[in-house]
């Protein structure tokens, strides 16, 4: 990624040889040495894109032995954030995988 130097926004290709901001229309010439650090998406094809069922949110986060407030089950998908100060323990969210019903976990 290259940003504008005027106005801080991301810059694109304008040509082979330029750079455009996306902002403030301020152009450089295109770093042919940085050139080859760039990365294109223009090549990208359906066929790279991961489809999930319709509801699938939950698909790859971690599970831990959890029970639900609600309905019992011993299972359920978590997350972890960092909601008070550094210096605090993180906060775990949790998602039933039976109900779906949601949770707080303090450390």
């Amino acid at each position: 990624m290259q940003f504008c130097d005027e106005c801080g926004s991301l810059m694109h290709t304008d040509s082979d040889s330029e750079m455009v901001c996306s902002n403030c229309d301020a152009r450089v010439q295109k770093d042919e040495e940085r050139a080859a650090e760039f990365v294109s998406t223009e090549s990208q094809t359906f066929d790279d894109v991961i489809e999930t069922e319709e509801g699938a949110a939950e698909e790859g986060l971690p599970t831990t032995e959890a029970i639900c407030e609600d309905c019992g089950h011993d299972r359920a998908w978590y997350t972890i954030k960092q909601t008070a100060s550094a210096d605090e323990p993180p906060t775990r969210f949790f998602k039933c995988m039976e109900c779906g019903h949601r949770w707080r976990g303090y450390s």
